[in-house]
């Protein structure tokens, strides 16, 4: 395993990317921020929501003192906007109780709203240096073709996984650190799902599913819908709001203008975007749909509903 340490950190050190949450001077609220943006969302597409909301929000504390529709307004495109509420939701709790700075452990970490025990271990790890078993699915990917031998982890974390991360980990707290970046790293870029780099690999000749002949995967991933789902249309929903100047008529929402193009009465009620109006109504979404989304975006937070019709929440 010391063999195998030292390789992959080798790699990693001459390989990373260059990162704007890996740079020495990234506090620890820029690198709580790039974990909760990075799940399920590639990288490319973070980098400018990820500077633009530092850059406005440096600190727990400014994000705190804005409503929590602020932070969904400029969570922009990223998908999965409850992740802005939740970064809302853990600022605001760590300025009652950690004095506006983020903790520094795990414990402290996962009590904070809406963070996990991956989110707990990366950033206790990657912003404060502890020795903490960091496992996401780039990791898991990694661990099971190199030491098990299989093209691709079980479709949800196991307990024998976890246990083989905690056995991975090497003892020394920064050396355990550099581990998980760099494994978690090689599996973003080399060891991939799809089309691996096994000849950029640096631990290729270890590789236990090399050494089986690359066996094929025992199950298909499935990726997630998109095309018509209520997630589709949540989603377009939000952008309207989050365009808008001013609360949007529930009307506006449900029922298609006769003419989006002329760019008077709803269109101008909905903030003069009619791009995100339009794009709404053109996805054709039966009524009941449209009901649906917007029910589910207001139990969830999202949306609220006042007098003067919907808006982001306040």
């Amino acid at each position: 395993m010391r063999d195998l340490h030292a390789r992959i950190t080798d790699w990693f050190a001459d390989a990373a990317r260059d990162l704007p949450w890996r740079e020495p001077g990234c506090s620890p609220w820029g690198i709580l921020v790039s974990e909760v943006m990075l799940q399920q969302t590639p990288v490319v597409r973070v980098l400018p929501v990820w500077r633009e909301w530092l850059e406005r929000w440096p600190s727990p504390a400014h994000l705190a003192a804005e409503p929590a529709g602020a932070a969904v307004r400029h969570w922009g495109r990223l998908g999965y906007p409850r992740r802005a509420l939740r970064l809302h939701a853990a600022a605001s709790a760590m300025v009652a109780r950690h004095d506006g700075e983020v903790p520094r452990t795990y414990e402290e970490l996962l009590a904070l709203p809406g963070v996990g025990t991956y989110t707990a271990a990366a950033v206790a790890a990657f912003a404060f240096g502890r020795r903490e078993t960091v496992v996401d699915t780039n990791i898991r990917r990694v661990h099971a073709r190199l030491f098990g031998g299989t093209a691709l982890p079980a479709p949800a974390l196991t307990a024998a996984e976890t246990r083989r991360a905690v056995d991975l980990l090497p003892e020394d707290d920064a050396l355990s650190v550099r581990w998980n970046a760099a494994v978690m790293e090689l599996g973003a870029v080399v060891c991939t799902a799809r089309s691996p780099l096994c000849d950029a690999c640096p631990v290729l000749d270890a590789c236990a599913w090399v050494a089986a002949g690359r066996p094929a995967p025992d199950y298909v991933p499935k990726g997630q819908a998109w095309a018509g789902t209520d997630r589709q249309v949540r989603g377009a929903i939000v952008a309207v709001l989050r365009d808008a100047h001013a609360p949007v008529p529930r009307s506006v929402l449900l029922e298609a203008p006769v003419d989006l193009a002329l760019g008077t009465g709803a269109v101008e009620v909905a903030g003069g975007a009619p791009g995100t109006l339009s794009a709404l109504h053109g996805l054709r979404a039966p009524l009941e749909q449209l009901e649906r989304a917007l029910a589910g975006l207001m139990a969830d937070g999202l949306a609220e509903e006042t007098d003067g019709g919907i808006r982001l929440p306040a």
